[in-house]
């Protein structure tokens, strides 16, 4: 029987999509959380030439990084593989061959040094991150806003989470990606439009907000993308290409576009959480678009009308990262969950399994 009192560390293994990582992340029930080390290779490079993730290039520099990105967070760590409690891995959702490399790897670590498995839901971890930040208090409104997944959470434990509502197509993250590469903008597409939109007209394009005119927390951002590609090649048509200024103004527009729409459906997530009477209201944004600045503020501003606590983490853990998964991992550890060499890699796994499968991306997506 593990004792729940004792410090735990765990290393923690990621490698759903296209960033590799290793982490190892201790805890002293009553204390804060401690990132010991964080290694995250990229791959951007890689995924250049072809506008977006292709992968099977992506399974294969898992299997290539993997080994040396562990090594390198132990050694950050100043520990051993010995030296830690447990192993926690990713084990879905996301692209299957990425998924599966990081648990072969860490069924193989499990094997050689006797430690024991633990397999984590890789929107779980984007979940629990601000346990692993802020040490949140159950229950809590999560915002889980990226490249794969778009939903709204409740978190009422390590395990437990009731969905609001999600995306019914794009996630806005994969919006961004396709936005950026209709406009000739480099990759990863959020942080190329951000940019680009600081010098834009938000105002000048009139893009819809989808799903507005409905009720409930459900989003759609694929509509969004068709109505900035409309207004590119009518500019191209008229102009003969896509002035500088132009550029900037649709990516303005279509940043503000996004902005309304989360901020809108959050108030509505809000109004259904607070119904709850949870003791500590809190919102929590996680995931790679929850790096964009100019959402995160309209964010703040919702939860300030609200009277409720707003959290995001620190940017480098809005992106995939394996603090996370090792974080986790410790709280699945702690309340008695354990894995064998019969773990699968699974390209699907919903967190809230009682709820209807979405449609479109939030049905057959990488990570929904």
């Amino acid at each position: 029987m593990l004792n729940t009192d004792r410090p735990l560390t765990v290393l923690g293994l990621e490698s759903s999509c296209d960033d590799t990582a290793a982490a190892v992340v201790q805890h002293t029930p009553g204390q804060m959380p401690q990132v010991l080390s964080s290694v995250v290779a990229g791959q951007t490079e890689l995924h250049a030439d072809f506008g977006g993730v292709v992968p099977e290039i992506a399974a294969r520099a898992h299997t290539e990084k993997l080994d040396s990105c562990v090594e390198q967070a132990l050694t950050q760590a100043k520990m051993a593989l010995s030296d830690v409690d447990a192993i926690a891995v990713t084990a879905g959702p996301g692209l299957i061959g990425g998924v599966l490399a990081g648990v072969m790897c860490a069924k193989g670590l499990s094997i050689g040094s006797g430690k024991p498995l633990v397999g984590v839901n890789h929107l779980a971890g984007h979940a629990l991150t601000p346990r692993l930040t802020d040490q949140a208090a159950f229950p809590y409104l999560m915002l889980l806003v990226s490249g794969g997944h778009c939903q709204f959470l409740i978190a009422k434990g390590s395990d437990e989470f009731t969905r609001l509502g999600g995306t019914i197509d794009d996630a806005p993250g994969e919006a961004f990606d396709k936005t950026a590469k209709l406009l000739g903008l480099p990759q990863p597409g959020g942080p190329s439009v951000e940019a680009e939109a600081k010098n834009g007209d938000p105002q000048r394009f009139k893009f819809p907000r989808p799903l507005l005119d409905r009720p409930g927390c459900d989003m759609s951002f694929s509509g969004l993308k068709t109505a900035l590609l409309r207004e590119r090649d009518r500019l191209v048509a008229e102009h003969g290409g896509l002035r500088v200024q132009d550029r900037a103004d649709l990516c303005a527009g279509f940043q503000a576009a996004v902005r309304d729409v989360l901020a809108e459906k959050s108030r509505r997530a809000l109004a259904e959480y607070l119904a709850l009477n949870p003791t500590h209201p809190t919102l929590a944004v996680a995931g790679g678009v929850a790096a964009n600045m100019a959402i995160r503020g309209e964010l703040e501003t919702v939860c300030a009308k609200d009277d409720t606590a707003f959290l995001a983490p620190p940017l480098a853990l809005c992106t995939d990262n394996a603090a996370m998964i090792a974080w986790a991992g410790i709280e699945r550890f702690r309340a008695g969950h354990q894995d064998d060499m019969s773990l699968q890699a699974r390209p699907r796994w919903p967190l809230d399994r009682s709820a209807p499968a979405m449609l479109g991306s939030g049905k057959k997506g990488a990570k929904a």
